[in-house]
């Protein structure tokens, strides 16, 4: 126990004290000590007096300095719960409290609605308190000494103390997190469409300013005379960039409400976290593959950039021959384009086969099955389309006709407009466009009219009947007059007529004459039969074809009244007597029957 004495001692020095002890005189001596005789009994006094008062004070902190601390509490609002004595490691009592305090109160608010109760876990070297699976403290051998207890037990007694204090606040926290969060929400609300009503503002001021800028602070973008973007179109690629970003910031704003108001409710507050890997967890993906996907990416621009100046070459020479200026045996100018397209195919399907091994994805199985399933669409659904494109490279090939010639295909006749390999397209005389299917070109009769036209002529043939009565040499030469008379009809080389047959009551006559104008066929026709009828009606020559069945004694000729000879007058109906009545033989059998006065 300290000594009271240095305190008495430290009062008792004084000035006065310290003057005393200076040296002072024999006569001064008596009269000193008469006046220091008083004061020393007052100090006696004193000192008999605070000398048990020192020692008890000097007790009483001794005994405070060795009473055993009760620890740092662990506190959940106002209630302490229990008190830590121990250290753990580096930790002082006070930071394990304090530390415990905090998971215990974050735990009450994220666990408002779920919280069942605090379990403690051994896990060998200590025990765990824990809510879920978060922990909330750590129970050690040393804290189970200083409780005097053992530690699993003091572990539960705590856990249990947890919970009930949790579960004691829960329905007035509750409220108060429901009534915060509702008001917090309503404010983040109202600042979210405040945000969105700004934005669109600031959009509409933006996108006037632009298109008033057009022409003038937004001039075209030019290469010398060469105007590569006009002003409107840099005017409107700036719009869109700005309304890009605007839906990109209003994706970032949306984001940011909807997690900020999930972070406002404890039902909802994991799901802001939730929310944010949901979109960071596919960002990071696609980041890393990218990133992984670079030295692939300079490869396949390597094969594209080779491809393209391949293909480059390849159409340099393809051009070459279907312009005529360059010239392959065996090798027509329109074979050209199609072959180019055939060989540009075969090449770009090349490339891709190169590329693909290198595309991001291309060995993942889902990749692979998607491959082999859009594959089998394309191979189940491009029946037709494949039988089609083989047609078309077929008839590329066949050159049953080329653009511009006219021709029937089954029963469409017309002019060929385009031939593709898929399809053909015919325009008729009518001016009727007729789509037609390569495979059905291909399986069908092809007749060209045109082919033999450029180098032989194209004969236009049509025929005519005429009675027997009529002298054949006669025909002949009107008919070759009417082919002379014929416009469209070529001199060279003349044409000709061939009787094809000799029926009971006619003889057919066919007229064939050469045209060089095959697309004008149908012209031509309507002309030669106009020359025709004109010819033969002026040389008084009737035309009674297919049949014709008149009692030609009286009744009037079929030539045309501007033909008729002058003063022709209709005579009238006879009747002549036959050869019996006049005493002549009958006749032979397989004779004529003009004697009953009726001719075909």
């Amino acid at each position: 126990m300290p000594s009271p004495w240095p305190l008495v001692f430290a009062r008792l020095w004084h000035p006065a004290q310290r003057r005393a002890h200076l040296p002072v005189s024999a006569s001064d001596k008596g009269v000193k000590m008469r006046r220091l005789a008083p004061r020393a009994c007052v100090w006696l006094a004193w000192l008999m007096v605070l000398t048990p008062a020192c020692r008890a004070l000097a007790q009483g902190d001794s005994a405070r300095a060795q009473a055993p601390s009760p620890g740092a509490p662990v506190i959940l609002g106002r209630d302490t719960l229990f008190y830590l004595k121990a250290r753990l490691g580096p930790f002082t009592p006070t930071q394990r409290a304090a530390s415990a305090s905090e998971r215990i109160r974050q735990a009450a608010g994220n666990l408002l609605a779920s919280f069942d109760s605090a379990v403690a876990a051994d896990n060998g070297q200590s025990t765990d308190v824990l809510v879920g699976e978060d922990v909330l403290f750590t129970v050690t051998d040393a804290d189970a000494d200083s409780a005097d207890a053992l530690r699993a037990p003091l572990a539960a007694e705590r856990a249990r103390a947890v919970t009930a204090a949790v579960k004691a606040r829960a329905p007035t926290t509750l409220l108060k997190v429901v009534l915060i969060g509702a008001v917090l929400s309503l404010a983040a609300t109202i600042v979210f469409l405040l945000a969105l009503k700004a934005s669109s503002r600031l959009l509409a001021v933006i996108i006037r300013r632009l298109r008033s800028w057009r022409g003038t602070r937004i001039p075209a973008l030019r290469l010398r005379r060469f105007e590569i973007f006009s002003s409107t179109q840099i005017t409107d690629f700036l719009i869109s960039l700005v309304k890009g970003l605007r839906a990109a910031v209003i994706l970032v704003l949306g984001y940011a409400y909807i997690s900020l108001v999930f972070s406002f409710f404890p039902w909802t507050r994991g799901l802001a976290g939730t929310l944010l890997e949901w979109v960071l967890e596919p960002l990071k993906l696609v980041g890393l593959a990218f990133v992984e996907f670079v030295p692939k990416l300079f490869f396949i621009a390597v094969i594209m950039t080779v491809t393209r100046y391949v293909l480059k070459v390849i159409h340099l020479v393809f051009s070459g021959i279907g312009s005529g200026r360059l010239e392959l045996p065996n090798f027509p100018a329109e074979w050209a384009e199609p072959t180019y397209k055939l060989v540009r195919l075969l090449v770009a399907a090349f490339a891709l086969v190169v590329i693909f091994p290198y595309l991001p994805g291309s060995q993942s199985d889902a990749f692979k099955g998607v491959s082999v399933f859009l594959g089998l669409l394309f191979s189940l659904g491009s029946t037709a389309a494949i039988s089609n494109l083989v047609a078309g490279v077929v008839l590329t090939y066949m050159r049953p006709f080329r653009v511009g010639d006219r021709v029937r295909i089954a029963d469409t006749t017309g002019d060929v407009l385009e031939k593709t390999l898929l399809v053909t397209r015919v325009r008729t005389i009518k001016h009727e466009d007729i789509t037609i299917p390569n495979a059905m070109v291909l399986a069908s009769h092809i007749v060209n009219f045109s082919s033999s036209a450029r180098d032989l002529g194209l004969i236009l043939h049509t025929g005519v009947t005429i009675g027997y009565d009529a002298p054949w040499r006669k025909i002949h030469e009107l008919l070759l007059a009417a082919a002379d008379a014929t416009e469209g009809i070529a001199k060279e080389p003349e044409p000709f007529v061939l009787q094809t047959s000799l029926d009971d009551f006619y003889v057919s006559y066919e007229l064939n004459a050469y045209t060089d104008q095959p697309n004008a066929m149908a012209v031509i026709y309507s002309r030669l039969h106009q020359s025709i009828q004109d010819a033969f009606n002026a040389a008084g020559v009737e035309i009674m074809s297919p049949h014709y069945r008149a009692l030609r004694d009286g009744n009037e000729v079929t030539i045309p009244e501007p033909f008729r000879p002058e003063g022709y007058d209709v005579p009238g109906f006879r009747m002549a007597p036959g050869p019996r009545d006049r005493g002549e033989p009958p006749p032979r059998p397989g004779g004529s029957d003009a004697g009953d006065g009726i001719q075909d």
